[in-house]
């Protein structure tokens, strides 16, 4: 469908928990790309931030909606998956609680993704 495509996605949600649906389009939306072929880099930031934490994904529940642990895991794979600085210490959550392979960046690691050639983003 769009394999091949070099463009960046980016994708921020800053819901998580309380508002499931926004929440759980974000998961959906990056992960088809992620699964088409197409470059994301995925950011978990507000409520979504304790998604980064082992075994929050696997809480989170919607009905008709894929699971957000499967989402989470082929984000992981597929993807790059980045914590909020800020949302991170807000949070009390440090370098060391997160899941493998989730990395804590700011504003400015969010503005030189967004600025690149071609980028597309998207918030929920």
């Amino acid at each position: 469908m769009l394999t091949g495509m070099a463009r960046l996605l980016v994708v921020k949600t800053t819901a998580g928990a309380d508002a499931p649906e926004r929440c759980s389009q974000a998961f959906t939306v990056a992960s088809t790309a992620a699964s088409a072929g197409v470059p994301v880099s995925f950011w978990l930031t507000g409520e979504s931030a304790w998604f980064a934490l082992p075994g929050r994904a696997e809480q989170f529940e919607l009905p008709h909606a894929a699971p957000l642990p499967d989402l989470l895991g082929l984000l992981l794979e597929a993807g790059t998956v980045t914590l909020c600085t800020q949302c991170a210490a807000r949070r009390s959550i440090g370098p060391d609680a997160v899941l493998p392979g989730i990395r804590i960046a700011g504003a400015a690691v969010f503005v030189e993704e967004i600025m690149g050639e071609g980028a597309q983003a998207v918030v929920y």
